[in-house]
């Protein structure tokens, strides 16, 4: 009697156990199952909500370089190919502007001063140029100058002090992420609106791998209220499938 309990109580435990594996993504079929648990997100939203997310989904299964695997959503969802223009990034266009009339010099004393084109977007404008930057000590320069001004009190329109911190530490965030910064994607997700967010999560796992193991909690955050979960489940994974992990 003893021993059938126990083995009863064995194979329940496995059972959970098996349950707890299927709920994470791991292995070959890693993105494939993370598109599952972020369209089972979706599932609890009405259909218009639903229809103005589609795209967005499949631009995303996209990037992750499969054929096959798009072509599978696309005739899941009943959706053809979509082929989107390629956006214009004006921010980088302004950074160039400014490094060709100023120099690297001036390109940051301009950017501390809030001069024109910094009096608007400079955060995203100094990320362009962190980007642009033609060596490594340039890139250091200007990102510790966005840290800095991260945290310098500035009042803009009725918006408070540090109005830009949010925006500085999404923009920081964004660049430690693709540059493998573990240390500095900390760092800079503390200044961000929404340090928890399911997107820094998945932006993390680029560095330290294994995104798969959110796709719990992707599900399980799920809402009927609107798009945002699902957006960020996907603003997360896009680097991604996009880039890849960082080398470990």
């Amino acid at each position: 009697m003893l021993r059938a309990f126990l083995i009863l109580c064995a194979g329940f435990s496995l059972g959970l156990t098996a349950r707890a594996d299927m709920s994470a993504c791991a292995g070959p079929s890693e993105q494939s199952c993370m598109f599952e648990a972020i369209w089972d997100a979706a599932a609890p939203l009405p259909p218009e909500k639903k229809a103005r997310i589609q795209p967005f989904f499949l631009e995303t299964v996209g990037k992750a370089g499969d054929a096959a695997l798009l072509r599978a959503w696309q005739t899941r969802l009943g959706a053809a190919a979509s082929h989107r223009s390629p956006s214009i990034d004006y921010t980088a266009d302004q950074a160039s502007a400014v490094v060709a009339e100023s120099g690297w010099d001036g390109f940051e004393q301009r950017a501390r001063a809030g001069a024109v084109p910094f009096n608007t977007g400079r955060p995203e404008i100094m990320a362009a140029g962190v980007r642009l930057a033609p060596d490594a000590a340039t890139k250091r320069r200007l990102t510790e100058a966005m840290f800095d001004l991260a945290h310098t009190k500035a009042t803009r329109g009725g918006m408070g002090d540090n109005f830009e911190k949010s925006d500085f530490g999404h923009a920081l965030a964004e660049l430690s992420m693709q540059a493998c910064d573990l240390n500095g994607f900390d760092r800079a997700v503390t200044l961000t609106a929404a340090p928890d967010s399911l997107r820094y999560a998945l932006w993390r796992t680029r560095i330290t791998g294994h995104a798969g193991v959110l796709a719990t909690r992707i599900r399980n955050e799920a809402s009927a209220d609107d798009t945002r979960h699902v957006r960020g489940a996907l603003e997360g994974y896009a680097p991604v499938v996009s880039i890849g992990y960082c080398a470990r």
